[in-house]
């Protein structure tokens, strides 16, 4: 399962990133906005969809949205085995390596900064793209070491 949220800053992107990934046949679920509100709080939204992926941060995934995605993943990376991934523009192997090195399981897109283009590209790469394990997990696991500890 894919879980979009995002406030008001990212609304116009994710109702457009939700429809493209409906067209690539991915199942999702909204977690809000729900409609476009400027006095929206993102972590109304964003806290939800990362609790989603916590359940199951091996299957599940999340995209969410903001003016610079900064905030958002903050937030999500406050849910236990959550990793969340920044991108708002530039090299598209910082998408990449995001999954193949980080095992980045949501996707925070910096709405400000991104074409709706520019957005599809990074989110089917980031689809697309699987772990490399390996060194990484050893990386991955001293995380939720330190997740469990404190």
């Amino acid at each position: 399962m894919i879980y979009l949220a995002t406030d008001h800053a990212g609304f116009e992107l994710k109702e457009e990133i939700k429809k493209y990934l409906g067209e690539l046949g991915m199942e999702t679920e909204d977690m809000g906005a729900f409609h476009f509100d400027p006095d929206d709080d993102y972590p109304d939204f964003v806290i939800p969809a990362a609790q989603k992926v916590s359940e199951n941060p091996e299957e599940n995934r999340a995209i969410i949205f903001g003016a610079s995605g900064q905030g958002e993943a903050i937030a999500a990376n406050k849910a236990q085995g959550v990793r969340a991934a920044v991108y708002y523009g530039g090299p598209l192997d910082l998408v990449k390596l995001s999954r193949s090195h980080n095992n980045a399981n949501v996707l925070s897109l910096g709405a400000k900064f991104l074409t709706l283009e520019e957005a599809k590209e990074a989110v089917k790469l980031w689809l697309e793209t699987g772990f490399d394990g390996g060194r990484h997990e050893r990386r991955i696991e001293k995380i939720k070491t330190f997740e469990q500890e404190s």
